[in-house]
């Protein structure tokens, strides 16, 4: 079962409302969640369908969340800026607002595809858009967060014997506006619908079958991690591993819904996958443990010379829409690292941010890599290791940063594969 459930689900530190609405008696209830690859084409659509009404005969009630087909929000992004430069000026930024209205209509065709699909197998299914399924967020666009989950329609529908299909990456705004969730905001919406409908669990299908300790592909012999706590896998994913999303795991981790990754196109009986608890076995270990290697390769480094207010690079950085990460800033100045992921247009985010703050200087053409585990400053052995082994490949960081669960460092784009591979070999495998 879930860890602690809770049936009505509300973010940024507010209270669930008491006694909003019991669990419902009955079958119990699971969550899956599909990505991009697995619904590619009809025929993988129709191989989901498989899997769904299969977990129906086993007599669970079923939700499912979808993402766009393959590579359908990128083409849409594409779109917005070819419309944005069509003036034959300078290259504009898509409105925000805009490119929610137009991303939103990938998972819609996910989500309908998919139900027509369950239907034919001879079930009986309904496709919900996010604003339909209860999902409310803040007033961003592009990269809101939800606030609230009211999934009263999606209970209706279950209490009926229906499978339901929802749209995954969107909600809806406190100003009935559409937004998006930001990359991997599907893994966010199935998330938190599996807190807010007390679900037994959380599936998160993709195309690999868990999470391992670094890239396979850049790092042939990363491992396969069986288990893992959510705060070690929100850790992993705000540096850049993408099986699950940060959000997403946040959510988990206040909600304690267990998460369980696994591959859509591994069907055999006891096929490997990752669950992820709030507490895994083991994770009270008071040594230090390394667990996996990360990177991201979309990344800014922001230095802003003696001068400059903090409370003037805030609000420059609200008004681009530019999150950051790993500040440090002082009445000498100060740097941080914005990473590009949710940022539609980073040139002209730049323009903008220039004109705003012409002393900030950017460095870009960085990756970061990362350790992440356990313990890791307990002592001052991790780091120096850390600093050892780039410094001894010729790796310059341009940056470091050493928290309890993580070493990282920014560096030229170019060294980020060969980093990866020697820092798993050194604080991974042995």
């Amino acid at each position: 079962m879930a860890e602690q459930p809770t049936n009505r689900v509300q973010q940024e530190g507010s209270p669930c409302e008491p006694g909003a609405s019991p669990a419902r008696p009955g079958r119990p209830i699971i969550v899956q969640k599909y990505g991009g690859s697995s619904v590619a084409d009809v025929d993988k659509i129709g191989k989901v369908a498989d899997r769904v009404v299969a977990a129906r005969r086993a007599g669970n009630d079923v939700v499912v969340v979808v993402s766009a087909m393959g590579k359908t929000t990128d083409g849409l992004l594409a779109l917005a800026r070819q419309a944005a430069s069509a003036g034959g000026g300078a290259a504009a930024d898509p409105p925000r607002r805009e490119l929610d209205m137009l991303l939103s209509t990938g998972e819609r065709v996910s989500m309908a595809l998919l139900s027509i699909a369950i239907q034919a197998r001879g079930f009986e299914a309904i496709s919900f858009t996010g604003s339909q399924s209860g999902i409310l967020t803040n007033d961003r666009h592009f990269d809101a967060r939800i606030i609230e989950v009211r999934p009263f329609r999606i209970e209706d529908e279950l209490a009926r014997g229906r499978i339901v299909i929802v749209a995954g990456y969107q909600g809806m705004s406190y100003r009935r506006e559409i937004t998006t969730l930001g990359r991997g905001g599907s893994d966010t919406t199935a998330v938190a619908l599996a807190a807010a409908l007390s679900a037994e669990r959380c599936e998160i299908y993709s195309d690999v079958d868990g999470v391992y300790s670094a890239d396979p592909r850049v790092v042939p012999d990363a491992r396969h991690l069986p288990e893992l706590d959510c705060a070690v896998l929100q850790e992993m994913a705000e540096c850049g591993a993408k099986v699950v999303c940060a959000q997403a795991v946040e959510w988990a981790r206040r909600s304690g819904v267990a998460l369980y990754a696994r591959s859509t196109f591994d069907v055999a009986p006891g096929a490997r996958e990752t669950v992820v608890r709030r507490f895994a076995p083991g994770s009270a270990s008071s040594t230090h443990s390394a667990r996996a290697i990360v990177a991201e390769g979309n990344v800014v480094l922001a230095r802003a010379p003696g001068g400059l207010r903090l409370d003037a690079l805030l609000r420059a950085a609200g008004e681009l829409g530019l999150g950051f990460r790993d500040l440090s800033f002082g009445p000498g100045g100060g740097s941080f690292v914005i990473p590009l992921l949710n940022v539609p247009d980073w040139q002209g985010a730049k323009r903008q941010l220039v004109a705003l703050l012409p002393q900030i200087e950017l460095d870009e053409g960085l990756a970061s890599v990362s350790v992440v585990g356990d313990g890791l400053t307990a002592t001052a052995s991790p780091l120096s290791c850390f600093i050892e082994v780039l410094g001894g490949a010729g790796i310059a960081p341009r940056f470091t940063v050493a928290s309890p669960l993580r070493l990282g460092a920014l560096v030229d784009a170019v060294d980020a594969a060969p980093a990866q591979r020697l820092l798993h070999a050194t604080f991974v495998e042995p």
